[in-house]
């Protein structure tokens, strides 16, 4: 199913009038009432945090992303394609895992969504293949409810694909049930000559159609799907920058269970946030997105654990996180303090506005898109009190309220379908 036929179906559902909750809900409690209860549910303890945390992770859709190829074949381009995060930060973000891979969780090492896990040196002559597959052997022996998918990349100009091949044979034998994708890059480097920039997708040149054909010969038996892709910088000059990513996500949603394919569909939607500032805000709202789709997800399964203390701890760790990027470390209760001093009053006057499927009481079940909303609002916020504090100003609470109050609405828009 195309991204755009799936989101469009998604948003078009009907949302419940809820003007008569609203109503109620002011009756029965005031404005300001609200705003001594929202600053309280961010007083939380670093421990407390740290458990609701805990159970959070166990039940994210998370997709672990299995990436093997040799270097420069377009690995951490896939990455940067499905994060949309800078190369300099995805460079930061990788960790060494084994002695043969490494690993870049998205948004956080905490709340991961995505986990990419990346070999090393495949192809390299002084490596020992063998020991490489060992470790994704027992990578994919570990028991975990994450989705897994093993995602092979190929430059279109790269025939000597013999390893690839008899990693992917011995990782497909031992693991029939996890789906592999064979990801073709760099097709700009056997377009024809008088070729300067993208032709429209699928691309249909002799040059492109041979290597292509070749490459899904040679792995036909190991691959349940193929793609093709080229994911560029801006100053290669090419248009688009991530050509055939709608290809590559829609390949990715064929392979995966429906919750991670959501995920993924959610995180790639950039309605919100095309108009970027400066490079911290670019960053920034790429983290902001992925904790709003958790809130979003978590607020809309009627689980025992979806309440307010849940959507208290996503906040306050993207905070922390939002921080962090900013240059300021802060401890989980640092973090819900500064949480607590840029939300309370606007939180306050969200729900005095317009709020929610509270269900039964104040402070159950949370609205995933209200959930969503306010999560975005909240990281809008956020950038804007560390920013002041990077710039040597003192934040001004009237504009941060300002932003939020303008992320709320257009949040809202986005994220207006989710139930």
């Amino acid at each position: 199913m195309s991204k755009f036929v799936w989101m469009n179906s998604w948003k078009n559902r009907a949302s419940k009038n809820i003007d008569g909750a609203t109503r109620r809900l002011k009756k029965l409690m005031p404005v300001d009432l609200v705003a001594q209860k929202a600053a309280g549910w961010f007083s939380v303890s670093d421990e407390k945090v740290a458990e609701i945390i805990t159970t959070v992770r166990d039940k994210l859709p998370t997709t672990e992303a299995l990436l093997i190829g040799k270097p420069q074949a377009g690995k951490s381009s896939i990455v940067r394609g499905l994060t949309r995060v800078s190369p300099e930060i995805i460079g930061q973000g990788f960790r060494p895992h084994t002695q043969n891979t490494q690993r870049y969780a998205y948004p956080s090492d905490e709340l991961p969504l995505l986990i990419f896990t990346d070999t090393v040196g495949l192809g390299d002559i002084n490596q020992n293949t063998q020991t490489i597959v060992e470790e994704l052997e027992q990578e994919l022996k570990q028991d975990t409810k994450r989705a897994r998918i093993l995602i092979l990349t190929v430059k279109i100009s790269d025939f000597a694909t013999d390893t690839l091949q008899q990693v992917a044979q011995q990782l497909k034998q031992n693991n029939p049930t996890v789906p592999c994708l064979l990801v073709v890059t760099c097709l700009h480097e056997v377009y024809p000559s008088d070729i300067a920039d993208h032709p429209k997708y699928p691309p249909n040149y002799e040059s492109i159609n041979r290597a292509f054909n070749a490459i899904q010969n040679d792995f036909e038996q190991l691959c349940d799907r193929f793609v093709l892709i080229d994911f560029t910088l801006e100053e290669d000059g090419y248009n688009p920058t991530f050509y055939g990513l709608e290809a590559l996500t829609d390949t990715l949603a064929d392979l995966l269970p429906e919750a991670e394919s959501k995920a993924i569909y959610q995180l790639l939607d950039n309605s919100v946030g095309d108009e970027l500032g400066n490079l911290y805000r670019d960053t920034a709202r790429r983290y902001i997105v992925a904790f709003s789709t958790m809130a979003a997800t978590l607020a809309a399964v009627p689980l025992p654990f979806a309440t307010m203390p849940v959507l208290t701890a996503l906040q306050i760790s993207l905070v922390g996180l939002l921080g962090k990027l900013y240059g300021q470390t802060l401890s989980p209760s640092q973090a819900g303090g500064i949480a607590s001093a840029i939300a309370g009053g606007f939180f306050a006057q969200a729900i005095g506005r317009e709020l929610v499927k509270f269900i039964p009481g104040f402070g159950s079940v949370i609205a995933a898109s209200w959930a969503a909303a306010y999560t975005w609002s909240l990281g809008e916020g956020a950038c804007v009190y560390f920013g002041d504090l990077m710039g040597g100003k003192k934040p001004d609470p009237k504009k941060i309220q300002l932003v939020m109050e303008e992320a709320f609405v257009s949040a809202k828009e986005r994220f207006k379908s989710i139930r």
